[in-house]
């Protein structure tokens, strides 16, 4: 029977436990790298500090500027009992959307270290919570949050790695380039990158930035049997002009993520430089604006897996996990690389 590019369970595919990363190669660069070319239909099997040698010459490499936030907090009930707090995104007046670890209910107030206090003001239907946090009596707003998680907050490690975040986790979980606080995961394919590479990337070729704080919906499956019926999350983006005028132009993209790929394409429909993107890429609405994708290796059933179906069809990118699967490559945040051109 064909596979049908709208059904989520089209998207499965059966990943070794072992296969799962849980820590970075080591040297960074020395993470393998699938390449697939669409014109030649042909496979190369590489290491990552080969990459600058297979990408197109004068292609306009665009990257996520976004920097992870500790956004992942421990502390315990006003009434005692432990909860974990993970911060989603800020919202208008100094509100933030959460998750919470932890029975709560609209009114229930938190302790963590240094003071900070929070108050659980809504319950969201999908799970999540509006809280506000104070200190010594006064609100705080999205900075000020920052600057105090940047004590007491822990890196918010996907939960498939199930180990706790370590001191090297602040840089590996981390881009070189990262300049904006506000991501709770990190835009992964630019891990891979030591300073020495990425100096030579950009030597060679023209980088570019746009910003897309990744929310902890990127985690998130898709439970819908179809799906178009998934409610797609939506992340905070900017593009700045000179990155705009580049997007209007016919140079071609390389995009370093699924991140940058979004933002680029939801720019591409829209003509929008900030706000929010939902924008859902599958084989049914694929890249228009986007050349070439440099990726990691992504979930099952997951939005990410069918953003990669929407380059190279479904049929195809089950193949190419499957290879990847063969030869033994890592998966996820702290895995391997895959670079379609």
């Amino acid at each position: 029977m064909p596979l049908d590019p709208t059904l989520t369970a089209s998207y499965d595919y059966s990943l070794p436990q072992e296969l799962i990363a849980t820590a970075p190669a080591t040297p960074k660069d020395s993470a393998k790298l699938l390449i697939y070319d669409r014109k030649s239909d042909k496979i190369t099997h590489t290491t990552f500090r080969h990459i600058l040698e297979f990408l197109p010459k004068g292609c306009e490499i665009c990257l996520n500027d976004t920097k992870v936030i500790k956004a992942r907090l421990y502390g315990k009930k006003q009434s005692g009992g432990k909860v974990e707090l993970l911060i989603n995104k800020p919202l208008p007046n100094n509100r933030f959307l959460v998750m919470i670890r932890g029975r709560v209910k609209e009114g229930t107030g938190l302790l963590f270290d240094r003071g900070l206090e929070a108050v659980v003001e809504r319950l969201q239907t999908d799970g999540s919570r509006i809280v506000s946090f104070m200190r010594k009596g006064q609100d705080l707003d999205f900075e000020q949050v920052v600057t105090l998680l940047e004590s007491i907050g822990h890196i918010p490690l996907p939960p498939y790695m199930q180990r706790e975040d370590t001191k090297a986790d602040e840089s590996d979980y981390q881009p070189l380039f990262a300049q904006n606080y506000g991501a709770v995961a990190a835009p992964t394919a630019s891990l891979h990158f030591t300073d020495e590479l990425f100096a030579k990337l950009q030597r060679q070729f023209h980088t570019n930035y746009i910003t897309l704080h990744v929310g902890a919906g990127t985690f998130k499956p898709v439970d819908a049997k179809t799906i178009t019926d998934h409610p797609m999350h939506s992340e905070y983006f900017h593009i700045d002009g000179q990155t705009q005028k580049l997007l209007q132009s016919d140079k071609e993209l390389l995009a370093v993520g699924t991140t940058v790929t979004r933002t680029i394409e939801y720019f591409a429909r829209t003509g929008r430089t900030q706000g929010e993107c939902d924008l859902f890429l599958h084989p049914n609405n694929p890249p228009v604006r986007v050349n070439h994708l440099l990726t990691n290796f992504h979930l099952p059933k997951s939005t990410l897996i069918m953003l990669v179906a929407g380059f190279v069809g479904l049929k195809k990118c089950l193949e190419l996990y499957e290879e990847a699967i063969a030869k033994r490559y890592r998966f996820y945040s702290y895995g391997d690389a895959m670079l379609i051109l």
